[in-house]
């Protein structure tokens, strides 16, 4: 089958499309018959060497896929074949067939496009898993979103909405304003060109945010670590600018806020039976038109390196989508 192969931790340059053997679903996993998958910065730092795992080469990368089930594993309950079905995965998206875990798969309703689905559960699994799980956001609190028009950010700012928060969202350049504005958020900064402290001041009558949730880390990080309100939690969900932030932990002591790290992925797989519970909230919420994933375009399985190469360059507002047929 038709497969994007990463043979060394080169970046997306050395991506190449080859033919490989259709995988085997193990007695806990499904397989898909892939329609659509998604393009992350994950992905672009997991073939790039730079994530904090590394699985053996030549491996197919992509985490997010959505398709309809051909076969299941002998202990699989949920599924059957010709289910439609999104999944997340650590790689393997990024081929006609892919195989996922059961517990990492969820059912589609009818009307439900490949391409939106494909874009949902790591970009909105990450969102309700800060906000609701590790954050207990409140009705009306302000959370400040960081990276806030990309794939992570932009399901933030959406569900954030639909929670009852007050959105305000931080992005790099101005062009990306409007998107994030019509997803809920009530103000935008522009963190490299405006005084990101003033702004935050300004726009909270000095109080400083509920909840940080950044995708961002370095300076961005350090300056809200400043900026947070009393008994407020600031969540580090990654770190888009390259740069793992320090902390004086004099700060969340003087405020009496929280830190909390998100790691989903890795929630997800030490708990897998409250994950199942999350995926199907999710579906649900898509198949009602209460999410909007963004899609910022739809390119074919040839595309990838042009993909990937549009994530390192931030000119991505939402997801890239690769068709695989």
């Amino acid at each position: 089958m038709r497969a994007v192969l990463c043979n060394a931790f080169t970046g997306p340059q050395d991506l190449v499309i080859g033919e490989i053997e259709e995988p085997k679903p193990a007695s806990d996993e499904i397989l898909i018959d892939v329609h659509a998958a998604s393009v992350s910065f994950m992905d672009q730092l997991m073939v790039s060497g730079l994530y904090q795992m590394r699985p053996p080469t030549p491996f197919v990368p992509g985490t997010e896929a959505a398709g309809v089930v051909v076969a299941v594993g002998g202990k699989v309950t949920r599924f059957r074949p010709g289910d439609r079905v999104a999944c997340v995965s650590w790689m393997g998206g990024y081929a006609e067939r892919m195989v996922a875990r059961e517990s990492r798969s969820v059912r589609l309703a009818v009307g439900v496009s490949f391409e939106a689905a494909a874009t949902v559960l790591h970009n909105y699994g990450t969102a309700h898993y800060a906000l609701v799980e590790a954050a207990r956001a409140q009705q009306g609190e302000t959370v400040f979103v960081t990276g806030a028009a990309g794939g992570v950010g932009l399901a933030a700012v959406d569900l954030a909405r639909h929670l009852g928060l007050r959105v305000i969202a931080g992005v790099g350049s101005d062009d990306k304003a409007a998107l994030v504005r019509s997803y809920g958020a009530c103000d935008v900064i522009n963190y490299r060109s405006e005084d990101l402290r003033e702004r935050i001041k300004s726009t909270t009558g000095g109080e400083g945010v509920d909840i940080c949730f950044d995708n961002v880390g370095g300076k961005v990080f350090e300056q809200m670590a400043r900026l947070m309100k009393w008994g407020g939690r600031l969540i580090p969900i990654g770190f888009t600018s390259g740069q793992i932030p320090s902390l004086p932990m004099n700060l969340p002591l003087l405020k009496n806020y929280s830190i909390v790290g998100v790691f989903a992925a890795a929630w997800a797989e030490k708990f897998p039976e409250q994950a199942v519970r999350l995926n199907d909230i999710l579906a649900q919420l898509l198949a009602e038109g209460r999410i909007r994933p963004h899609i910022d375009r739809v390119l074919p399985l040839e595309q990838v390196k042009e993909a990937m190469r549009a994530v390192v360059d931030r000119t991505v507002q939402g997801r890239i989508v690769l068709k695989t047929r």
